[in-house]
């Protein structure tokens, strides 16, 4: 679950981690409000769960409530990556002097949180990274003492601080990490961690990525998800206890279990396909569930054929054939379906599935073949119904 600028800085504040006085506006007017009370220099930023607002132009200067006004005026109803702009924050501006980057990530591979910095703030970090990686320091944290005097010193001095900032930078990473950790985020960034003319430390942006699976202990922060900001799809899902995420594909993949889903969709690719989503329904799932992921899958245009593999352990397979044919009635659609079933009640789901003149196959590397070729074959069928037209 990401999190807007703004309920990021509300996170960092409650940590007493430095943050600018900032409000967010819905309408021009709101935003030369809030510039008057300042009565400072502000900037309003687009608030999208995107990043590069500034290059696409969702980041103003107002030296005055009217360029406030006439700034969100600009940003409000802009389209970012997708994310159409719906609410502006209007925060006081900051004069500094140098920009750093601060943030806390879940390391899979070290299997530890681990903290990052670096001098060069202000860009994506993938960028710091991938051309300058010289200039990103780590320290990994141990889960049971928490992030440690001396590992923030040891950046302090890497970023070229002095004692004073040191200090005071230890007390913002602690705060960084305190943030991460007690609500179950999977990133916390702060970029830019800005240095002000007086040589003070304030984070002028914060990006919070939520962990999905420890929200459950955080009503308070679950109840600040952007329904509107999010994919309707991934939306629908998620309330029906479903695990979907859309991507850029065109076959659609229903899978039972997170682990055969990632190796449903690398067989698809290793066929020469590119899935258009994960979905995993989990387990024991009836016949009403299956139909409900299907209606999710077909409802993306992308979609030239759909894939399901399952294998049935706690999910009978007939289970899983009814599901299909429910939602292939309730939603008639030209889209070809490849079906796999495997485990219990299979040979009942494969005589269900015949009936429904469905394509069938017993092993996974059959069934992605077959479905690859059907989403080629629906390809050829849309251009040339383009070129009739």
């Amino acid at each position: 679950m990401n999190l807007h600028e703004y309920q990021g800085k509300e996170i960092l504040r409650s940590y007493q981690i430095p943050v600018p006085r900032g409000e967010v506006a819905t309408t021009p007017g709101e935003a030369r409000a809030i510039a008057e009370r300042y009565g400072a220099t502000v900037v309003v930023k687009a608030q999208v769960l995107t990043g590069g607002r500034g290059k696409a132009g969702g980041v103003k200067l107002a030296r005055t409530p009217a360029e406030a006004e006439a700034a969100a005026e600009r940003i409000l109803g802009m389209d970012i990556k997708g994310h159409l702009v719906r609410k502006v924050l209007v925060t006081e501006a900051a004069e500094i002097t140098q920009e750093l980057y601060l943030g806390a990530v879940i390391d899979r591979a070290g299997r530890a949180v681990t903290m990052m910095t670096s001098p060069a703030g202000g860009i994506d970090i993938e960028e710091v990274a991938a051309k300058t990686p010289e200039r990103i320091y780590r320290v990994a944290v141990n889960p049971f003492l928490g992030l440690l005097d001396y590992q923030t010193r040891e950046l302090g001095f890497e970023l070229g601080l002095d004692g004073r900032q040191v200090r005071e930078f230890t007390r913002i990473a602690q705060g960084l990490y305190r943030a991460f950790a007690e609500s179950d985020a999977s990133l916390v960034e702060i970029n830019p961690l800005a240095i002000g003319r007086d040589g003070g430390l304030v984070a002028l942006d914060a990006k919070v990525v939520l962990d999905d699976n420890g929200l459950f202990r955080h009503v308070q922060l679950d109840a600040r998800r952007d329904l509107e900001a999010e994919n309707p799809a991934e939306r629908q899902a998620r309330e029906l206890g479903l695990s979907y995420v859309k991507l850029d594909g065109t076959i659609g993949c229903l899978v039972n279990g997170a682990g055969l889903a990632m190796a449903t969709m690398d067989v698809v690719k290793l066929s020469g396909g590119e899935p258009a989503n994960f979905l995993d329904i989990g387990g024991g799932a009836r016949a009403d569930r299956v139909a409900a992921a299907l209606r999710i899958i077909l409802a993306d245009q992308n979609v030239r054929a759909v894939l399901v593999n399952i294998f049935g352990g706690i999910t009978r397979c007939d289970e899983v054939a009814r599901g299909i044919v429910t939602a292939l009635q309730e939603m008639p659609t030209g889209v070809p379906f490849v079906v796999r079933l495997v485990g219990v009640n299979e040979a009942e789901g494969r005589e269900i599935l015949s009936q429904a003149n469905l394509i069938t196959a017993t092993t996974m590397r059959e069934a992605a073949e077959k479905v690859v070729d059907a989403a080629r074959r629906q390809a050829t069928l849309a251009g040339a119904r383009r070129g009739a037209a």
